[in-house]
């Protein structure tokens, strides 16, 4: 069975690691991301992996169990909001690791302007201050579907902090405009 307390990997380790040029673009697709480490990165090259690899296998099946497996293959990769609706098969062999990174928490919480950077916006979500719905997600690295994409918001807490209402900005002004002057 294995040690429960040891974690299997989850992620697949590359082929060359030490080539300067995969060195560089991985560098850059950490700080385009806000990624902590490689380690989340080779997560995100693996998932990409398997995905793509459905996608060969279901392309060498029979055309009649073919169609219905890639039928449904399509709709959960839609779903995840990986693919659009109207994808086919061969869309899927031509993802790129930035279409998985953009699924991800973090980015799509920068992306919607409710962090300043993609830095700021793995931090709020790691101390608890983003809300998927009615849930506090606090995994930077959490898949989110497209059905739930609108429902990312800040805790009404920290949305009161960074943006105050109009109406305590109009008090402010009031409570200025009312002193007498000398």
């Amino acid at each position: 069975m294995g040690d429960p307390k040891k974690q299997k990997k989850k992620y697949d380790s590359p082929r060359n690691p030490w080539g300067q040029e995969q060195i560089s673009a991985e560098l850059q697709l950490i700080g385009e991301y806000g990624l902590r480490n490689k380690r989340e990165l080779l997560k995100a090259r693996t998932a990409l992996s398997r995905i793509r690899g459905i996608a060969r296998s279901l392309l060498g099946k029979e055309e009649s169990e073919r169609v219905k497996l890639e039928n449904d293959f399509l709709q959960s990769l839609s779903r995840k909001g990986i693919l659009p609706e109207n994808a086919n098969i061969d869309d899927v062999l031509d993802l790129d690791i930035k279409d998985i990174l953009e699924r991800r928490l973090q980015t799509l919480t920068f992306r919607k302007g409710l962090a300043k950077t993609i830095y700021q916006a793995r931090q709020i979500i790691s101390h608890g201050h983003i809300l998927i719905g009615k849930s506090a997600v606090s995994i930077p690295s959490y898949m989110v579907a497209r059905k739930d994409e609108p429902n990312i918001k800040l805790t009404p807490e920290l949305k009161e902090k960074f943006n105050p209402t109009i109406k305590d900005q109009e008090v402010k002004i009031d409570k200025a405009a009312s002193k007498p002057k000398k």
